[in-house]
C-alpha cells in the first residue's frame, strides 16, 4: 500500500511516498512532474525493498521556495529528506531531472549511495551549458484568459504518449499546472549544471538505461555510460514517460542494479 507523509527540510516540508520494507531505494521525479511519474513503479520496487518517491522541492505537494532554482538547491532537499528519514545508506534512481539531481547527490553522499540508476539523463558538456540561454522552453506556455494555454502544454507533450497512455499525460498537465509559472525553471537547472565537475566524484555503481523512443535522452546515454563506466540498458518501447510507459521494465531494472550492488559488497 502506497502511503503519504511530510519531513521537515530548510526549504519547509517536503512530501514523499513510499511503499514496502527493507532496504530503502529512493526515486527522483523528471520536472515539472511529481512523485507520481512513479505510482506504478513503486508497488513493484515496494515488493522487495523500501521504495520511496519524493517531490522534489518546488514541485508537487514540496515547498515551493522563491529562490532561483538549481540541480544544487534539488539536492539540498534530496539530503534534507535522506537525513529526515534517517537513512544510513540507499540506492538512488533519477529519471531525465531526477538522473541530474542523483548525480549531484550521489556525488555529494559518496558510498552512503550503495547504487546509482540514470534513467534519460542528460549528459551537460560545456557546450551545453553555453548554448542554455538559447534553448527553446520545454513546458513553459503563456496563460491566457481563455485556457487556450492548456491545450498548448498538452499538446507538446501529446507525442511522448502512445494512444491509450492519456491517463500519464493528465498526470503530468495536473503536476505542470501545479507549477505553471516555473514549469521551465527546472529544465534550465539542468542545463547550467557543471555536471563535468561533479561525475568522478561518484563513487557508487552505476546504471544508465534510457527508453529508445526518448529523442531527446538517447545522444545522452552512450556518453554517461562511458563517464561513469556504468552498465547501459536501452529499453523499445519507451520514451519520456518511461516510468508510466513501461513499469514493469523499468522496476526490474532497478532491482537488477540493487541486487547486484548487494551482490558486490558480499
Amino acid at each position: 500500500m502506497l502511503t503519504a507523509h511530510y519531513t521537515s527540510s530548510r526549504f519547509g516540508q517536503l512530501h514523499y511516498v513510499e511503499c514496502g520494507e527493507g532496504e530503502p531505494v529512493l526515486l527522483l521525479h523528471q520536472t515539472p512532474r511529481s512523485w507520481t511519474e512513479y505510482r506504478d513503479v513503486l508497488p513493484l520496487v515496494g515488493a522487495t525493498h523500501r521504495a520511496i518517491a519524493m517531490d522534489t522541492v518546488g514541485y508537487g505537494a514540496s515547498a515551493k521556495p522563491a529562490d532561483d532554482q538549481s540541480i544544487e538547491m534539488f539536492a539540498d532537499g534530496v539530503e534534507d529528506l535522506v537525513a529526515g528519514l534517517g537513512l544510513e545508506s540507499f540506492h538512488l534512481v533519477g529519471h531525465h531531472t531526477g538522473g541530474v539531481i542523483a548525480v549531484e547527490v550521489a556525488a555529494r553522499l559518496g558510498s552512503r549511495v550503495r547504487s546509482l540508476v540514470l534513467s534519460a539523463t542528460p549528459f551537460i558538456t560545456p557546450e551545453k551549458r553555453a548554448r542554455a540561454a538559447w534553448k527553446r522552453p520545454v513546458d513553459w506556455v503563456q496563460p491566457k484568459p481563455d485556457g487556450s494555454h492548456l491545450m498548448e502544454l498538452w499538446n507538446r507533450r501529446r507525442h511522448f504518449y502512445a494512444p491509450g497512455q492519456e491517463a500519464a499525460l493528465n498526470r503530468f498537465m495536473a503536476d505542470a499546472v501545479r507549477v505553471l509559472d516555473r514549469a521551465e525553471d527546472g529544465h534550465i537547472a539542468v542545463r547550467l549544471f557543471a555536471m563535468g565537475e561533479r561525475l568522478p566524484r561518484i563513487t557508487a555503481p552505476a546504471t544508465v538505461i534510457c527508453g529508445q523512443d526518448d529523442d531527446p535522452s538517447m545522444p545522452s546515454f552512450e556518453p554517461m555510460v562511458n563517464a561513469l563506466s556504468a552498465t547501459g540498458h536501452t529499453v523499445p518501447g519507451a520514451g519520456v514517460p518511461f516510468p508510466e510507459q513501461r513499469p514493469e521494465e523499468f522496476a526490474r531494472l532497478v532491482l537488477e542494479a540493487v541486487a547486484a550492488a548487494g551482490a558486490a559488497d558480499r
